[in-house]
């Protein structure tokens, strides 16, 4: 097999893992990775403002307020005014967006975070140069990403 197969087919494989495990994590919790990702962060956080949700995510204001949009349309978060500054939203952990979290199997990343953190650093700089190369080649570089595996629309 030619080395760019060989690539292609690795490159394949990861998406396709990607995709069963988020296909998985949304058949067992009824929300999408990135639903999943942002109910975690408001476990961590308590009551936050989108603006702190979006940063700790790494994904745009915009797209972290259409996710709260479905999030709240399924009873598992709330906007509440803030109890500091009024003219601004917070975004709260319903008793049920709870649950569904702490039931949640893990995601697919923090496996890979794991095995990751067990290489030695000049093999996890060897990963993160070659792959963030393959960004640069394949463009998608300019892509607004969150540290998240997902397939899909976020």
């Amino acid at each position: 097999m030619s080395n760019s197969n060989a690539l292609l087919v690795a490159l394949r494989q990861i998406n396709r893992a990607i995709d069963l495990h988020s296909k998985k994590l949304e058949k067992e919790t009824g929300q999408t990775t990135p639903q999943l990702l942002l109910l975690k962060a408001l476990v961590e956080e308590g009551r936050a403002k989108p603006s702190v949700i979006a940063k700790s995510v790494h994904l745009s204001h915009a797209t972290v307020t259409s996710i709260v949009d479905r999030l709240e349309k399924s009873g598992m978060v709330t906007r509440e005014k803030s109890e500091n500054d009024g003219r601004s939203v917070e975004i709260i952990l319903t008793e049920k967006g709870r649950t569904c979290i702490q039931n949640a199997p893990e995601l697919l990343q923090e496996d890979f975070l794991l095995a990751l953190s067990r290489l030695e650093p000049w093999e996890q700089n060897l990963l993160i140069s070659s792959v963030q190369r393959i960004a640069v080649m394949m463009d998608a570089n300019r892509i607004d990403s969150a540290p998240i595996l997902e397939i899909g629309e976020i």
